[in-house]
């Protein structure tokens, strides 16, 4: 199925894993099945704020297993992507579950991502409000690209290319900035990051008990 951008050009409606086009796609993915749900850190922990380590070890049971549960982790927050930071986990690595604007579904995982740089001509600054499942609660303007492309490697070691417009454009930003120890707090002026966490003390007890109930929806 396909639709017809203002450009002309056609849209490919399939869901996306690795980048790549498939027929048919499960409502949650296989790993969330197979994952264990983890703690997921908050705003102030050490962990949230510091370069994450290079995954170097590809391949492994190990690494398989922790994007199974990043995934497991990620919808039962009902997000829309997690880095490993957030799971408690020091490494350069995180996973999506995302529909962008036109409605096409993304799902994958990524290594190591490195964002290209934009010329300038293709630099159109987008702002809309972007929340975090590390900041539970407050939704905030962010000004970010419309357009982005991450490179890094999936897990089996294997070079990786996945570009993203509007929303989703936005989620590879917010991910990649996470393993660089930034949270989307740090884009903000300091009036607006002190009222986003006053908001987040007021309603994190709220989130993380739907939280809880999305658990035992999912039998996690």
């Amino acid at each position: 199925m396909s639709f017809r951008l203002s450009d002309g050009t056609s849209q490919d409606l399939r869901v996306r894993v690795q980048g790549v086009p498939v027929d048919s796609y499960p409502a949650l993915p296989p790993e969330v099945a197979r994952g264990t749900v983890r703690r997921i850190t908050v705003v102030g922990e050490e962990i949230l704020h510091r370069r994450c380590r290079e995954v170097t070890e590809f391949g492994t049971p190990e690494l398989a297993r922790l994007i199974d549960d990043m995934f497991a982790t990620n919808a039962v927050a009902d997000g829309a992507a997690i880095a490993a930071n957030q799971v408690d986990v020091d490494l350069q690595l995180f996973v999506w579950d995302i529909t962008d604007d036109w409605g096409v579904r993304h799902v994958g995982h990524i290594a190591n991502p490195v964002l290209d740089e934009l010329p300038a001509a293709r630099r159109v600054l987008a702002e809309e409000a972007e929340g975090c499942l590390s900041v539970p609660g407050p939704y905030k303007l962010v000004p970010r690209p419309d357009h982005a492309v991450v490179r890094g490697r999936d897990k089996d070691g294997d070079p990786l290319v996945i570009e993203g417009r509007g929303y989703f454009a936005r989620c590879l930003q917010h991910e990649t900035d996470h393993l660089y120890g930034r949270t989307y707090l740090d884009r903000l002026s300091r009036r607006e990051r002190k009222a986003a966490l006053g908001e987040m003390e007021n309603s994190k007890d709220r989130v993380f008990a739907r939280r809880v109930a999305r658990a035992v929806e999912l039998g996690k």
